[in-house]
């Protein structure tokens, strides 16, 4: 048993969860990449969200819940991957970020060799995510499959050190780890979290280290980095 999963989290009023200053939105569930570490299958498949986790499904109702009186960050991505959104999906999100320019829209895709899309609306972020050395090719077939304004990139979790990484063009940095007890969870190593930020950092890229960096031991206190871009209006 890992008696470590069963401690309860230390407590800081210093460190920010990510969760705080960015609503899940999940306006589409499922997707049927199959990672090994996916909690939203997990989920999914738990509480009896969809039939099919494999075949994403589109809650069209919950746009609704963009409606607000103050601006609002929303991740739209968090049980699915907008590469595998339908194209009418996408159309329909596009459309009432459009209606509602106070907010701001993230989207993630493990898969950006699928997507071809072209907007100028400022309020939509687009970001891959990264695991390993192997995937960083992901931002450059991000930035030339998608023609937007903003992009950002995701680091997590970490399977090993990814290595010089060319950051041009991208926005925001997220850092995170590996959480849960699945079989052959793979921790983030500091150096691999370091050396990533210090590159994001040298090109005036704000970086943001999740919690669970902290609440695994892997990033002390004192040296979290927690910075949202200045378009966010955190």
């Amino acid at each position: 048993m890992d008696t470590q999963s069963l401690l309860p989290r230390r407590k800081s009023d210093m460190i920010t969860c990510i969760k705080d200053k960015i609503k899940n939105l999940n306006i589409v569930i499922g997707c049927p990449i199959g990672c090994r570490y996916c909690y939203a299958r997990n989920n999914c498949r738990r509480f009896h969200i969809t039939d099919d986790f494999n075949k994403p499904e589109f809650f069209e109702s919950k746009l609704r819940l963009i409606d607000s009186k103050e601006p609002k960050i929303f991740l739209l991505t968090g049980m699915s991957d907008l590469a595998y959104w339908q194209p009418d999906w996408t159309e329909k999100v596009f459309e009432k970020a459009a209606a509602t320019p106070k907010n701001t829209y993230l989207f993630l895709t493990k898969r950006p060799e699928r997507l071809h899309i072209q907007t100028d609306l400022d309020n939509l972020w687009f970001g891959v995510t990264v695991t390993c050395a192997a995937e960083k090719n992901r931002i450059e077939i991000l930035k030339s499959n998608v023609r937007a304004k903003h992009y950002h990139a995701t680091f997590e979790p970490l399977s090993d050190e990814v290595g010089e990484v060319d950051f041009t063009g991208i926005e925001w940095v997220v850092l995170g780890t590996e959480t849960g007890n699945c079989k052959g969870k793979t921790p983030s190593q500091k150096s691999w979290i370091n050396g990533l930020a210090s590159q994001a950092l040298a090109n005036n890229i704000p970086v943001f280290m999740k919690e669970d960096l902290f609440f695994a031991g892997i990033i002390p206190e004192s040296q979290m980095i927690q910075k949202f871009p200045k378009e966010f209006n955190l």
